[in-house]
């Protein structure tokens, strides 16, 4: 089972950033006992399972300073960006979120941790913010999820979605539906998961 050290040797991050690692993962045992944000087995495997899945997206972008996280619902992966990133200038993220009980577990770790990130209750596509990267993990197949970032790759951005095995066929599907480049690359956290980057979007088709 991998650990905090285990964590802080493939990311680099330092004791004060796995100290509020650990506050997060506490406000999760705490908050899931209330309403479900993640998982109940997959808690004992936080380091691996959220924390590495969540945080291996920087590596594809190091430069970027500002994401959005649509869907985040427990905060996954944009808290943990938002913690490795707190010590970095101008770093700032976007959590999207239209559920109402999950924006008040966000509110309380965000302010809790005082953390670079803003809550928006609201649907994604609603939405008009620049940023340099939009995130998902486990928010809805790609065909929608394409629909949901449309606005923000439209301002520029580029596309880190976190997906598991079945991303041939939701590649396969979203292309009935859209005209757009993407890769897919393979997860570090996990044999089975994939992170398909998004590097434009043209034009929904018509069918």
């Amino acid at each position: 089972m991998e650990t905090a050290a285990d964590f802080a040797v493939r990311t680099g991050a330092d004791a004060d950033q796995l100290s509020e690692l650990e506050r997060y993962r506490a406000y999760l045992e705490d908050w899931n006992l209330k309403m479900n944000l993640v998982g109940p087995a997959t808690l004992p495997v936080f380091w691996s399972r959220h924390a590495w899945d969540s945080a291996q997206v920087l590596r594809l972008a190091p430069d970027a300073l500002t994401w959005a996280d649509l869907g985040t619902g427990a905060g996954l992966p944009g808290i943990v960006l938002a913690i490795l990133g707190k010590q970095r200038p101008g770093f700032h993220v976007h959590l999207v979120e239209s559920m109402a009980k999950r924006c008040r577990f966000l509110t309380e770790v965000v302010q809790g941790l005082d953390l670079p990130a803003t809550i928006h209750q609201a649907r994604a596509e609603d939405l008009s913010l620049t940023v340099d990267i939009v995130t998902a993990r486990a928010c809805a197949p790609l065909s929608r999820l394409l629909g949901y970032a449309r606005p923000y790759l439209n301002r520029g951005a580029q596309a880190l979605f976190l997906k598991g095995q079945d991303v041939a066929t939701e590649l396969q599907e979203a292309k009935k539906t859209w005209n757009f480049q993407a890769d897919v690359l393979p997860s570090l956290s996990d044999p089975r998961g994939q992170i398909v980057r998004v590097r434009s979007l043209g034009r929904e088709r018509q069918i």
